[in-house]
């Protein structure tokens, strides 16, 4: 079981719609959708500062999206400007999944990099060596496309949401428990829909990368170490382009 995984559910999801829903009356209904809201802010920047403590593109990210949630949570508003509030995080992704296209470094090579996890500089250097490659960077280019088109279409679907069961009066215990049902919804529905998106692309960069990389005698690429396969492959580059 990937108990980083669920824990990432239970403070991201689970515990910040107990909040919502149980603690009105006794937090009063201003000061628990606050405390809702920052109890997810503030487990990413416990994870990030004392628990994963990795400083890197990716840890970068997440702090600044979890910034602009801490922010959010004391705007205080409610009906077309809550749907819209809710949804500013996926115009955030837009913009740097967009922008890291215009500028034609698609931002997944980043995340590509640091997920994989080289575990020395000469590593980094092939791996980064290995990304730009044709058909891996057109797969890169793609998986970043991909990814925003699923990041548009469930931002729009946020906002429809939101607009749609969040209609009472903010600073009310109702408005608190819609708040609460729209996570529920949409933290299942997106997180679905996210790691769907995600395992499509990892596929075909995989496919990619593998591609270039040599196999090990009679051995299937998939029976190697990738890491293995990368050095075999940058030998034989290196020995080609001499």
């Amino acid at each position: 079981m990937n108990y980083k995984l669920v824990l990432d559910i239970v403070m991201g999801s689970v515990i910040p719609i107990i909040i919502l829903n149980n603690l009105n009356e006794q937090l009063g209904t201003e000061t628990t959708y606050v405390v809702a809201a920052l109890v997810p802010v503030a487990w990413v920047l416990v994870d990030s500062l004392f628990i994963t403590k990795r400083f890197n593109f990716i840890t970068s990210y997440v702090g600044a999206f979890a910034m602009l949630r801490g922010l959010l949570a004391f705007w205080f508003v409610d009906g077309l400007q809550f749907a819209f509030k809710d949804s500013i995080g996926f115009i955030f992704t837009a913009m740097v999944f967009g922008g890291s296209m215009v500028i034609r470094r698609p931002i997944i090579r980043y995340f590509l990099i640091q997920g994989l996890g080289p575990s020395s500089p000469e590593q980094e250097k092939s791996l980064k060596v290995l990304v730009r490659q044709s058909r891996v960077y057109r797969s890169l280019f793609k998986a970043t496309k991909i990814l925003l088109m699923i990041n548009l279409v469930t931002g729009v679907a946020n906002f429809l949401i939101n607009l749609q069961i969040v209609v009472a009066d903010f600073g009310t215990t109702m408005f608190n428990q819609q708040v609460a049902q729209v996570n529920a919804i949409t933290h299942i529905l997106f997180t679905i829909s996210e790691f769907g998106g995600i395992g499509i692309v990892a596929m075909f960069i995989r496919r990619a990368m593998f591609y270039y990389l040599p196999q090990e005698g009679d051995k299937e690429q998939s029976d190697s170490d990738f890491w293995d396969l990368l050095q075999l492959w940058k030998t034989q580059k290196t020995a080609a382009d001499s």
